[in-house]
């Protein structure tokens, strides 16, 4: 076994790549470790300087890191484009605003017999990175921006399907001067997973993955007392109101759950209507999702891609015939797709009741759950009823009312009138089977430091 880069629209096998030695992932955390050591006292405003750096040869060469993108997971190229976009904008952020958030913090006291006491926030070390295929820069640099800033380093573990990727992560911050060891991709397998967390040089591990995958991380971080992070699927649920503005919530839905060709975690995967804008929603979402372009990623026409392997086609699949099995009506929708590439076509489940395993399942791709729902109070038990607690929306032309049923969906993430989004000044995080820990803002910069006692004081012993 090793990494592959294979085109999901031809097929073509462009290369291989070995697994790391066992030799080889000791090597690399130990070089991490020794970078650590003079890179926690790298003064802040130095690491800034590469985050911008880096943030500057993103968008250079915005062009052809996309097309790596649309090589190895069949993203189309505005997709991809905007990716990288996105990415420079995390390191931007991080540049400009992460030294304020771990600045010395003063702590008021009691009494001045306590003396006086700052917190200060000092960087845990090597920090092991494993991240999906999905979105490999910005999983990626979701992570290594705050963690780099805050002095830790980094062994990054990516997914087996997008080593070029990973590749073009390493040169980007090397080009940008950050010195060796401080970022480290490793082709790790994943039986390694196990070594690598027992390692004593080894502080911490931010998974992005799946359930499955974040079950043994954790339970490996857990037996060897390391900090964990998980961001891990999600089912979000796109709940419109009887009073939402059904034109523009309909041209979110069609996105919402088709962009990146519904591979996201924060997809709007599950539709919940009320009774009485249903079939007008129903309608025009038809319309619209038949109306989707699938062909050639780099084809600026095509707005659905491949999925990102055959094997997640057929695991997609299976999963709806599950659904069929326990009871679900399915429909599909448009042209039929290419049969060149690993696409899927654009399907319907309605009828999916809880009792059938398709109610818990998290359609990683262009299907869409649809549930027609009496009132504001059923739209939020439908959406309560789920294991995934990630991200989620609500559609309503009363704001306020918007926000107070966003207030009752137990999610880490809310939006009113928008599909969940991923952007470099919100917070990213979920509850439930979905993960826990933060990415992104302080929230996700400091996960990963040690929030320190410094207490001065000058009194005499009781005894």
């Amino acid at each position: 076994m090793s990494y592959q880069t294979v085109n999901p629209y031809t097929g073509e096998l462009v290369k291989t790549y070995p697994y790391a030695t066992g030799q080889e992932i000791d090597a690399t955390i130990e070089k991490a470790h020794q970078a650590f050591l003079s890179w926690r006292t790298t003064v802040s405003g130095d690491r800034a300087k590469i985050l911008t750096r880096a943030a500057e040869l993103l968008r250079a060469d915005k062009r052809a890191l996309a097309q790596i993108l649309t090589l190895e997971m069949g993203k189309i190229t505005a997709e991809a484009e905007a990716e990288v976009e996105l990415s420079a904008e995390i390191l931007d952020y991080f540049a400009d605003r992460g030294a304020g958030f771990l600045e010395d913090e003063p702590l008021g006291v009691k009494d001045a017999s306590e003396g006086t006491v700052t917190i200060v926030h000092e960087p845990l070390g090597v920090i092991y990175t494993i991240e999906p295929w999905n979105f490999p820069y910005y999983q990626v640099v979701r992570v290594a921006a705050p963690q780099l800033l805050a002095g830790n380093t980094i062994v990054l573990k990516h997914a087996e399907n997008v080593p070029a990727s990973a590749l073009a992560m390493q040169k980007l911050f090397d080009d940008a001067g950050l010195p060796e060891g401080v970022f480290n991709n490793l082709f790790a397998p994943i039986s390694a997973t196990e070594h690598i967390m027992a390692h004593p040089l080894v502080r911490g591990v931010a998974l992005t993955g799946s359930e499955r995958a974040g079950t043994a991380v954790a339970a490996a971080a857990g037996k060897n007392l390391k900090k964990s992070t998980l961001e891990l699927g999600g089912a979000d649920a796109f709940i419109v109101l009887d009073d939402a503005d059904i034109d523009k919530t309909v041209a979110w839905a069609v996105f919402g759950r088709h962009w990146n060709a519904g591979q996201v975690c924060v997809s709007a995967k599950r539709l919940i209507i009320a009774d009485a804008v249903y079939d007008e929603f129903m309608g025009k979402y038809r319309a619209g999702v038949s109306a989707l372009q699938a062909g050639d990623p780099l084809d600026p026409a095509t707005q659905l891609a491949p999925l990102s392997t055959q094997k997640a086609a057929d695991n997609l699949a299976a999963e709806v015939t599950m659904a069929i099995e326990g009871g679900a009506t399915v429909e599909t929708l448009g042209k039929p797709v290419p049969t060149q590439g690993s696409f899927f076509q654009p399907t319907i489940l309605t009828d999916v009741t809880p009792d059938n395993p398709a109610f818990q399942t998290e359609f990683f791709g262009p299907v869409s759950m649809v549930f027609r729902v009496a009132d504001e109070d059923e739209a939020v038990a439908v959406a309560n009823a789920s294991r995934y607690g990630l991200g989620g929306s609500v559609f309503s032309r009363d704001t306020a009312r918007g926000e107070r049923v966003a207030r009752r969906i137990e999610t880490g993430m809310v939006f009113v009138n928008h599909p969940t989004a991923v952007k470099a000044d919100i917070p990213f995080g979920g509850v439930k089977v979905s993960g826990y820990g933060n990415e992104l803002t302080e929230f996700g910069i400091r996960e990963f430091v040690t929030n320190k006692v410094i207490d001065v004081v000058d009194i005499d012993a009781p005894f």
